[in-house]
């Protein structure tokens, strides 16, 4: 099976699940609305696939995820439960106070929608709704809930002071700031790399604690997230509105701290292929089991948005 359909159905498992933890929701309606209106606005859905594919990948079977079971899952919860934590960061990233962007996956941010004060209840709602939805999906088995929760842990730490939230103060002191590479590693190292890593740490330590995996996934992860922001960065500069789901140029309007800004377009390049190398490399070998988390690493450098 190809690469593109394991990750269509690996999309498709976690908007259903996603649909269906949001379906046993009750709440006022318009914080409802708000939160569906950017949590089923489309996306990569990369952090919780990073997930599945390390917890596969531990587990010794990456043929691919089961459908979703409409019930509360630990493996399902915790991967909806991620990107319910990054769209939560993407709500609070596009608002005035942080970046003022009117565009996100092709629609109108949510406090263009919904006005500001919900687009922040919004974001906090979500962030809550990923706890919730953990604990309540915490596995019967004693022996199988110590990981599930070092699990969790890992989550909450790359999500919070000490990597993305850390990340993300950072980058707006450093606005306009000639600042130099150890910041610029800084920022996009807790900003973007953070949870992408403790998403892939976090699915190994939900199936089983290995310390060869565990290690070679937070190689790969951090290459892989700083290849993802680097490419990020040149998106925002050759992009459009139609390829982006978002206007281009704004971090070079802000005066952001980019790989591009720093070492120029053509070393960017460069060095996004050098980090995709490194990924790679760490993976290859576990052999076929880590086919998807490779060909998953190698598309970085050929996407559009």
């Amino acid at each position: 099976m190809g690469f593109q359909t394991v990750y269509r159905e690996k999309v498709d498992y976690i908007n259903q699940g996603l649909a269906f933890l949001l379906s046993q929701r009750e709440s006022h309606p318009t914080i409802l609305d708000a939160i569906r209106y950017s949590l089923q606005a489309g996306g990569k859905r990369l952090r919780p696939i990073l997930f599945l594919s390390a917890y596969e990948l531990a587990l010794g079977d990456c043929s691919k995820a089961q459908p979703p079971t409409l019930k509360q899952d630990p493996i399902l919860s915790m991967s909806c439960a991620i990107e319910m934590i990054h769209t939560y960061s993407l709500i609070h990233d596009d608002l005035p106070a942080m970046d003022n962007d009117d565009y996100r996956r092709g629609k109108l941010t949510n406090h263009k929608v919904y006005g500001e004060a919900t687009a922040i209840l919004a974001g906090d709602g979500l962030l809550n709704l990923a706890y919730e939805v953990m604990l309540e999906s915490l596995p019967a088995d004693p022996n199988k809930q110590f990981g599930y929760l070092k699990a969790m842990k890992v989550i909450a730490h790359s999500a919070g002071i000490s990597g993305m939230i850390g990340g993300q103060s950072a980058d707006i002191e450093n606005q306009g700031v000639n600042s130099d590479e150890s910041m610029l590693s800084f920022i996009h190292t807790h900003k973007t790399e953070a949870l992408i890593t403790g998403a892939l740490k976090a699915g190994v330590l939900a199936c089983r604690e290995d310390k060869e995996v565990l290690e070679a996934v937070s190689g790969y992860g951090k290459a892989f997230g700083l290849a993802f922001q680097i490419t990020d960065d040149i998106l925002d500069l050759m992009g459009d509105l139609n390829q982006l789901g978002k206007a281009p140029g704004s971090d070079e309007r802000k005066g952001k701290l980019t790989y591009p800004a720093k070492y120029g377009l053509k070393k960017s390049q460069i060095m996004a292929s050098q980090y995709i190398e490194e990924a790679v490399s760490l993976l290859q070998p576990f052999g076929s089991k880590s086919e998807f988390l490779i060909s998953l690493a190698e598309s970085i450098l050929v996407r559009n948005r």
